[in-house]
């Protein structure tokens, strides 16, 4: 397989909605965010902040509405949107056989990290969550807060231009929520794209460039 050009960060979400089964999961919903700006997603459980993010990464159709990525429909099944994108959107797919370290060096290789080092930059990444002393865990073996953290790890680990998360606070105290802020941050400040769903007001007042209310259908 041949390079694939990388996208600029621009999320582009225009009047999208779904609605499956008759059953309104998102109402038409705006999202505008540019290269080196947080969008926080708010709103009250079920009003549809996920599946907002879902369509926004291209895993999701929109019923009404376009979504792009640079100027690109967001379609994961696009290279070049695959690509651009990092997310935390519910479980991501892990292999029991394999430890957290394994998982990372996986991953930083896959995108293009030098072989070489990618066990040090993963083993960085592991320490600055605090987990680090769990590199030769599987993941099936964590804790439901060091499960996070490691999901955690498994996102920030890809190189990317469009970082989506969905509620990247839970589970953490109070530490571990300084450090996922502080990780966002220096994201942001590299020029990547961060939407993100968050209950957290604290972590939105840090980091929020707007905030976005997505409004229940019911």
């Amino acid at each position: 397989m041949g390079a694939v050009a990388v996208l600029p960060g621009e999320v582009r979400a225009e009047g999208v909605g779904k609605t499956m089964d008759e059953t309104t999961l998102l109402l038409p919903t705006d999202v505008s965010a540019d290269p080196g700006e947080c969008i926080v997603l708010r709103g009250p459980n079920g009003s549809g902040k996920t599946t907002l993010l879902r369509i926004i990464g291209g895993l999701l159709a929109p019923s009404t509405g376009t979504a792009t990525i640079g100027g690109r429909e967001a379609d994961e099944r696009d290279r070049a949107v695959r690509a651009a994108v990092a997310a935390l959107l519910g479980a991501p797919t892990t292999y029991r056989d394999l430890t957290l370290i394994d998982h990372l060096v996986l991953i930083d290789s896959t995108w293009g990290g030098d072989p070489n080092t990618s066990d040090d930059r993963s083993q960085a990444l592991l320490d600055r969550l605090g987990i680090a002393h769990l590199d030769d865990r599987f993941p099936h073996e964590l804790s439901s807060g060091q499960e996070q953290l490691f999901r955690l790890a498994l996102t920030f680990s890809r190189p990317a231009s469009v970082v989506l998360l969905d509620e990247p606070e839970q589970r953490l105290d109070t530490a571990k929520r300084q450090v996922v802020a502080t990780l966002i941050d220096e994201r942001t400040a590299s020029g990547a794209t961060v939407v993100m769903a968050c209950h957290d007001p604290e972590l939105t007042a840090a980091l929020a460039t707007r905030v976005v209310e997505v409004v229940p259908a019911r």
